[in-house]
């Protein structure tokens, strides 16, 4: 077997503001595997100053990854616990290698294209006109539940947009999260919280920074609104720390980015022991290119969850791949008639 691998930049269609700054370009690493005539496909998507395996030695973990390459899937996935998005890309080259077709990971009746996806539409950060534009058009798209990216302008202004929503939508016809990234100081959560109550939001996402745990804790017992755990999640690579680390904070929910948390394995560690605690779960794309977000939209299919799911970052990107993937009214298609268009050496 011979492995190589190849950077990708992709470049955002509009700036994309979080509270963490603005994104002109999104940098990926795509795995090559090549046996016997065939070729397979892995994406290793991080996002930088967010990553946890955003290091100075991530192409040196590459290189090294395709030198051993012949130790397997599982050997690997354990060498690398410290890079999750390379094990994302190992088990997904691995996969892509071992299927008829490079692209059909993980065959079911969404690949088939009798049942889709349902996913919420992103709102961005920006100013407020930029962020009413983007919610009429996802409104006008058909989205059932939309996703507004908070924190980082003026926190009234904010609350203003939301009522805007809610002025012409109750929450029964829109479904509105929020994601704070971890703006807001631990002193001034639970009044936002508070505040944020009267919106009728679903949930929001990582209300404050990470490792706070008692904080954290206090707040998911306080708040008026579910609390979802996103960052919080990203560099916790054992089971029995996974375990602790729910049992400890109790959210109401977890977001789960397979890139971030040790791909479909990781992944299924965290929904099994969410489950286990009766707490909720959904799963979404780190802004992958439509290759990582075409294995990451197979395999949730698969995990027969109904809620909204954050797969609809296909069409960020003025250079992304053509591919079957495509949303219509607020859900994620796969048009197995549709072809691909990758052109990597």
């Amino acid at each position: 077997m011979k492995a190589s691998y190849q950077k990708y930049i992709l470049n955002f269609k509009n700036a994309s503001g979080t509270s963490r700054g603005v994104l002109n370009t999104k940098e990926t690493w795509f795995l090559i595997l090549e046996k016997e005539g065939k070729k397979g496909i892995g994406e290793c998507g991080i996002l930088r100053g967010l990553s946890t395996d955003d290091r100075p030695d991530y192409e040196e973990k590459l290189q090294w990854t395709c030198q051993n390459i012949q130790l397997g899937k599982d050997a690997l996935w354990e060498s690398l616990l410290e890079f999750p998005s390379i094990q994302f890309g190992i088990e997904m080259a691995f996969q892509s290698l071992e299927s008829k077709d490079p692209f059909l990971l993980f065959p079911s009746e969404f690949t088939e294209g009798k049942k889709t996806i349902s996913i919420n539409g992103l709102i961005w950060m920006g100013e407020p006109s930029f962020m009413k534009q983007q919610i009429d058009e996802k409104l006008a798209k058909g989205f059932h539940c939309i996703k507004l990216k908070i924190g980082a302008i003026d926190f009234k202004k904010e609350l203003e947009l939301l009522e805007f929503i809610r002025a012409n939508f109750d929450e029964k016809s829109i479904e509105i999260r929020v994601d704070a990234n971890g703006a807001f100081t631990e002193s001034e959560a639970l009044n936002k919280l508070n505040q944020l109550s009267g919106y009728k939001l679903h949930s929001i996402e990582q209300p404050i920074g990470v490792q706070k745990y008692d904080s954290m804790s206090e707040l998911c017992t306080k708040t008026p609104i579910s609390i979802a755990l996103d960052e919080e999640l990203i560099g916790v690579y054992n089971y029995s720390d996974k375990e602790a680390l729910l049992q400890k904070i109790k959210p109401q929910y977890i977001i789960l980015k397979p890139s971030f948390i040790g791909g479909f394995r990781g992944t299924k560690e965290w929904i099994e022991l969410a489950e286990k605690l009766q707490i909720g779960w959904w799963i979404t794309s780190a802004l992958e290119s439509n290759i990582g977000l075409n294995a990451i939209a197979q395999w949730t299919f698969l995990q027969n969850n109904s809620m909204p799911q954050g797969l609809g970052t296909g069409g960020l990107y003025t250079n992304n791949f053509d591919c079957p993937l495509a949303v219509k009214n607020g859900q994620l298609q796969y048009n197995p008639n549709e072809d691909w268009n990758v052109n990597l050496k």
